[in-house]
């Protein structure tokens, strides 16, 4: 073998990854990791999410077909179909199980105590008991979480500051997005804070895609001025559905995340969700490389971003004060 040739191979082992290192061991070819996904919505509204991910994977050494395998089910937001497609997968018997948003994390986790779930983009880990607390653990359960209740009177304060006069405000909520804690929680919060604020909420749920419609239908129909999407990874999915149907009606939305304002929607505030789900990644290799997830602490978001479209702005027909634009993460023009 050359020299030059010789050098070259040396170098691209090194930069394998350890667990998808060398797939010929002692004379024996080595077993592909394999990742089982476990998706709460269709295959169709899974690029968001996946694409990030799977950069994520890319940037650490990991090509799917190449030195790990998935396996992947979608619910088609039919959360009775989970419990069964997290027992496939773990009847599989997948190295990881990848699970995205807290309905498939709680489906997994009642399926396997025994293989690793990483859990993305939780809302409460600990409210829905998915792990004993953030720091540690202490299950088979870790992952990232977007402390997405949290986040529900700042949205709320920040809606009334762009839209002026705002009295009456629709809340489009999932009621069985998350645990029944959790929910209890959201909804406690957003009710506080409208009170707070001297806003009449109206709370108009939406249980699947097929509802979102009629949603926007009755807070017309109840005058609202405006409204403000709640946490939800089906809210999350349908988000150009959403912001079609708030352009088509003239109502300014404040959102959970920046991918409802780039697909044409007013104002979010929020976590970045493609940061988590490509930062989602470290845990799969962490985990094929002999990490515990009882000891992998849930990573939550260090920074929230205000985005804003002014185009969206023009079509409402609202003009945003400059004192906005100027703590505004980023302008869409």
């Amino acid at each position: 073998m050359k020299r030059r040739a010789f050098i070259t191979l040396l170098g691209g082992a090194a930069a394998w990854p350890l667990a998808a290192r060398a797939q010929q061991t002692s004379g024996r070819t080595a077993k592909m990791p394999r990742v089982g996904m476990l998706m709460a919505g269709p295959a169709a509204h899974s690029a968001a999410i996946l694409d990030p991910f799977y950069r994520g994977l890319h940037e650490l050494g990991y090509v799917e077909g190449q030195n790990l395998a998935i396996e992947r089910r979608d619910g088609d937001w039919k959360p009775d179909r989970l419990p069964a497609l997290a027992a496939e997968l773990v009847g599989l018997k997948v190295d990881i199980i990848v699970a995205w948003s807290t309905p498939t994390a709680r489906a997994a986790k009642q399926a396997t105590n025994s293989i690793p779930i990483i859990a993305a983009v939780m809302a409460d880990p600990v409210g829905d008991e998915l792990v004993a607390n953030l720091a540690r653990p202490g299950g088979n359960v870790t992952g990232t979480t977007f402390l997405g209740p949290e986040l529900v009177p700042k949205r709320l304060q920040l809606l009334r500051d762009v839209v002026p006069g705002l009295a009456r405000v629709a809340a489009l909520w999932h009621p069985h997005a998350y645990g029944e804690r959790t929910m209890a929680s959201v909804v406690r919060d957003i009710e506080d804070a409208a009170r707070t604020l001297g806003m009449q909420l109206q709370l108009v749920p939406a249980d699947g895609p097929d509802d979102i419609a009629g949603a926007f239908s009755t807070m017309v129909k109840e005058r609202a001025d405006a409204f403000i999407v709640m946490p939800s990874p089906m809210l999350f999915g349908e988000h150009k559905r959403i912001v079609q149907l708030a352009a088509n009606n003239r109502l300014p939305g404040m959102y959970q995340a920046r991918e409802f304002v780039d697909a044409g929607g007013l104002m979010s505030y929020g976590a970045n969700l493609d940061d988590l789900f490509r930062r989602t990644a470290t845990y799969v290799d962490k985990i094929l490389k002999g990490a515990k997830p009882a000891d992998l602490p849930v990573e939550r978001p260090t920074k929230f971003e205000l985005v804003i479209n002014l185009k969206a702005a023009r079509t409402v027909g609202l003009t945003i004060n400059r004192d906005i634009l100027l703590v505004a993460d980023e302008v869409i023009e």
